[in-house]
């Protein structure tokens, strides 16, 4: 009778939260409601996964498709989704610092804009990481190294592709920090990410192995 009672109890405190328009899991012991930039970024990891699984160009081997279950992150964490102006670098394109050139883990080389600096605080120190732009995009490259590289995510680090915001501004989520597709074949060839971009610190956010 007891469990009987416990079972309706639960059943009528879900109704009343579905009749507020509210998922019962999002006010569950323990739980919180996702933000926006939560609900984004597993949007992006899903998306992500898709592409592992489905699309032609995935780095996977067709063998691999078949038992894939998608890639490893560490979890969702607000610390590491970070906010500010970004520092232009004014450079004609005359200037030999106009293009940065990265190499590859193929030993070739390739080129993008240089388009400037973030500066940014994580747990307490001054960090900043220089940003990139493709020569055919608006969208913003950031390859980088950390303390997790080697042990936890590829040893030739990570990349985060991020937007050009008005007046000049960015969004920086590590929680979207993803492993080249040389990290699961070497077939690809993947830019390395430059001294300026190697971080004294451990980034435990985004993709990892």
């Amino acid at each position: 009778m007891r469990e009987g009672k416990i079972i309706f109890i639960l059943l009528i405190t879900g109704i009343f939260l579905l009749a507020q328009g509210i998922p019962v899991t999002a006010r569950g012991a323990g739980q919180k409601e996702m933000t926006p930039q939560e609900q984004q970024v597993l949007k992006w990891r899903k998306e992500r996964d898709a592409f592992f699984k489905n699309h032609q160009r995935s780095p996977l081997l067709p063998q691999d498709k078949r038992h894939f279950k998608g890639l490893k992150y560490y979890p969702f964490d607000p610390q590491y989704v970070l906010s500010g102006q970004i520092e232009r670098f004014i450079f004609h394109i005359n200037n030999p610092k106009y293009y940065a050139t990265f190499l590859t883990n193929k030993g070739t080389n390739k080129r993008y804009i240089r388009y400037g600096k973030l500066h940014f605080q994580l747990g307490g120190k001054e960090y900043d990481i220089e940003i990139y732009k493709s020569i055919l995009s608006d969208m913003l490259f950031i390859p980088f190294k950390d303390n997790t590289n080697g042990k936890e995510t590829y040893e030739g680090g990570r990349y985060i592709d991020a937007e050009i915001l008005s007046g000049y501004k960015m969004v920086l989520d590590f929680n979207i920090a993803y492993h080249p597709s040389c990290a699961y074949n070497d077939k690809f060839v993947c830019v390395l990410p430059p001294k300026e971009n190697i971080l004294d610190t451990e980034i435990r956010a985004g993709e990892k192995f």
